[in-house]
């Protein structure tokens, strides 16, 4: 077969990944909790770079995702092109959602949407645990990359973050408790009402918000990060 190029079709696509895959990462995936019903055992560092290659392609994207397999999916998410997602596509794909990995990848390209904002607050409602996840997972997300932004879109989603900073299930609440560390590292400015926030759900009764907040408060309160917010501000 040719180098990988943007032409490729997703017969193509999916016909390398094929040749490429292993037992032996599809085994190193299940130990970190990855969903391997239907991976090839491809891994990221090989991913990402065939990515880069392929080039963006919406159309395409779409027909990877719809192959089901886990290395398609992920190719769909990294060629996706944001400007051309649209919401009913978001709330297909995230029906879908089966792994972690799947979701954090994914929200990436949904965070680049226009629309991201509204598709926070109606995945965060979603009573699906992957569903839920991607809202946080998209969150946290954005306040590492959406440099724009102002800090005050984020202060507003720390009483979405501890509304549902209960929720026990496992994946939903690493993400819950993902968006809040990444928040109050974003800027000084954030830093201190998000601490005050892992500091009330530290002391809460309920044993998933105190997990939260006991392990956003350690992160928040540690030294370097504390330097380096310093330093980012002036």
């Amino acid at each position: 077969m040719a180098l990988p190029d943007p032409s490729w079709s997703v017969d193509d696509i999916v016909a390398h990944l094929r040749s490429i895959g292993t037992a032996e990462n599809r085994a190193g995936m299940a130990r970190f909790g990855i969903n391997t019903a239907s991976a090839l055992g491809v891994g990221n560092s090989e991913m990402r770079p065939l990515a880069r290659k392929l080039k963006k392609n919406h159309q395409r994207s779409l027909l990877l995702w719809d192959s089901g397999i886990r290395e398609a999916r992920l190719m769909a998410a990294f060629t996706g092109e944001p400007k051309k997602v649209d919401i009913d596509q978001c709330r297909r794909w995230a029906a879908d959602f089966d792994s972690w990995e799947i979701v954090d990848t994914v929200a990436d390209l949904f965070a680049e949407t226009q629309f991201w904002r509204e598709l926070i607050d109606e995945f965060a409602e979603d009573e699906r645990e992957f569903v839920r996840r991607t809202a946080f997972a998209m969150l946290a997300w954005s306040a590492v990359h959406l440099k724009k932004e102002p800090d005050a879109t984020f202060l507003a989603y720390l009483p979405l973050i501890e509304k549902h900073a209960g929720d026990p299930r496992n994946f939903v609440r690493k993400a819950v408790n993902w968006a809040l560390r990444q928040i109050g590292k974003r800027s000084m400015s954030l830093h201190a009402p998000a601490l005050a926030l892992a500091e009330k759900l530290a002391a809460s009764s309920d044993r998933t918000a105190r997990w939260i907040g006991k392990d956003a408060v350690k992160e928040l309160t540690d030294a370097k990060q504390l330097a380096r917010l310093a330093a980012a501000k002036t």
